[in-house]
């Protein structure tokens, strides 16, 4: 199973995909209607899809995945009884599978049969733009994330990898997140993290945000849990982004750390120590996109 896309919705999508091509290094996929979807330089259609509406929220967050894994989910959520329905994609790549409403509301595709396209060439650097790769993943703010862990274990297949006194990280494949859910008392999405080529590549996107006006809101740095270095901004449109490298591939049997093995020296909140981190700013940006359902629960006929 692998991490896709996620699909916002905002009033102005138009200026939410101009940012994220023009300053953040996104290319433009389709336009379809008035959703636009931004792609990078890897094999998936679109990591980022923008519809229009009165409100912003996240709309769902897509995975792909095996017929079998999608088998063992309709089966687990349906005796569950979780809300879910069968969908038909209409966005780039198609597919079809079920959309899953987790206990606190966060909206899961997961499809089959979803088509890739060809890779493109990145920026070239004399651009000082940087192109992402991929999405290497997105996070929620939970209201009970230990509760969130063990239910995406037990329903969706998904491991735990580690626990922070910050978050529970959730991966799908070797990769060590896919997603996680932070300790905030509160549901919503808490950041967006695109896949770059390398440490390079996230330290040249810095300097062009920088170009630009925009200063990071945390990083550069290092985590713990993944061990991938990071820089995270608001978007002037609303939530967070990272620039990502990849996060470390753990095996099969990677034993879940606890809290007490993540800890940092006073002063300190990543392995390297030498930036600051706008927690004001982020609280509010991480509390604005909520989750809703535009449709009714239907039997997933597994």
């Amino acid at each position: 199973m692998k991490l896709r896309s996620i699909e916002l919705a905002l009033p102005d999508p138009a200026a939410a995909a101009d940012f994220m091509v023009d300053v953040w290094g996104l290319a433009r996929g389709e336009v379809r209607g008035t959703t636009h979807y931004l792609r990078g330089s890897g094999g998936y259609p679109y990591l980022v899809a923008f519809e229009q509406s009165d409100s912003e929220f996240v709309r769902t967050t897509t995975f792909v995945c095996s017929a079998d894994e999608l088998a063992g989910i309709a089966a687990r959520v349906t005796a569950l009884g979780w809300p879910a329905t069968p969908t038909v994609s209409a966005d780039p790549g198609e597919g079809q599978g079920v959309i899953v409403e987790l206990p606190e509301g966060e909206l899961l595709r997961f499809l089959v049969g979803a088509t890739e396209v060809a890779p493109i060439a990145g920026h070239p650097k004399a651009s000082r733009k940087v192109m992402p790769v991929k999405l290497t993943h997105v996070v929620f703010n939970a209201i009970d994330a230990e509760a969130s862990g063990h239910l995406i274990e037990d329903v969706l297949g998904f491991r735990v990898s580690d626990r922070t006194r910050g978050m529970v990280f959730v991966r799908c494949n070797d990769a060590h997140h896919s997603t996680a859910f932070a300790r905030a008392g509160f549901a919503s999405l808490n950041h967006i993290a695109f896949e770059m080529d390398d440490l390079d590549a996230v330290m040249r996107g810095i300097g062009n945000m920088r170009d630009h006006g925009f200063a990071p809101a945390w990083g550069p740095g290092r985590h713990g849990p993944g061990d991938n270095v990071y820089a995270y901004y608001i978007a002037p449109f609303g939530p967070v982004i990272e620039y990502s490298t990849p996060v470390e591939k753990v095996p099969a049997d990677y034993v879940a750390g606890a809290p007490d093995d993540w800890t940092w020296p006073d002063k300190r909140i990543d392995q390297w120590g030498v930036s600051d981190k706008d927690f004001a700013g982020l609280r509010v940006a991480e509390e604005r996109f909520r989750f809703r359902r535009d449709w009714e629960p239907q039997p997933l006929g597994h």
